[in-house]
């Protein structure tokens, strides 16, 4: 088994690969029913927003060739991130996404044959270990139970979805470690 290195992205350098981590996104999507999958031209629209949010900050897992990626930033009150938490259990907590005291992790994804070797778990410890948030939030679609196990497991809590919600994703968060 090759050894995997993670390294973290400057802004510039996310730009840089977005054609490659486009790839990775629809490998990584691919086939899946799931509501995630914006496919190619969506995810590329939505990565060229990402990427200019202030916070923004990304690792990438490769081999040397890119098998997973994680990044995320802190959300601000306004924004789709924000909406799946509104009128739920974590509703305290808004003023401190307007303090960017929340950082949502907006993307994690791994080569469906690189997965289970730990490396979605050593990408999201990385990205989150230099995050000065007091709430980490993430989104996640309902029928990604694989997602949702791994998430639990790493110590994340879904947040019960309000009925006055119109995202179909279901909101999770975790207050940082340490």
């Amino acid at each position: 088994m090759t050894e995997v290195f993670l390294r973290r992205l400057s802004r510039w350098q996310a730009e840089q690969q977005r054609e490659s981590v486009a790839d990775l996104y629809v490998a990584a999507y691919e086939g899946g029913e799931d509501a995630e999958s914006l496919g190619r031209q969506g995810f590329l629209r939505r990565f060229a927003e990402d990427v200019q949010r202030p916070g923004f900050d990304m690792i990438i897992a490769g081999d040397p060739f890119l098998v997973g990626c994680a990044y995320g930033y802190p959300p601000g009150r306004e924004g789709e991130w924000w909406h799946g938490f509104r009128g739920a259990e974590t509703d305290g907590d808004e003023e401190l996404a307007t303090a960017d005291r929340v950082f949502a992790l907006a993307e994690l994804m791994v080569l469906p044959s690189r997965r289970r070797r730990g490396i979605a778990t050593r990408l999201q410890q990385r990205l989150l270990e230099r995050q000065e948030a007091d709430v980490l939030t993430t989104l996640i679609a309902p029928t990604n139970t694989p997602a949702a196990a791994a998430y639990a497991a790493w110590g994340w809590t879904r947040t019960p979805r309000p009925a006055t919600t119109t995202t179909t994703l279901d909101a999770w968060s975790r207050r940082p470690t340490g």
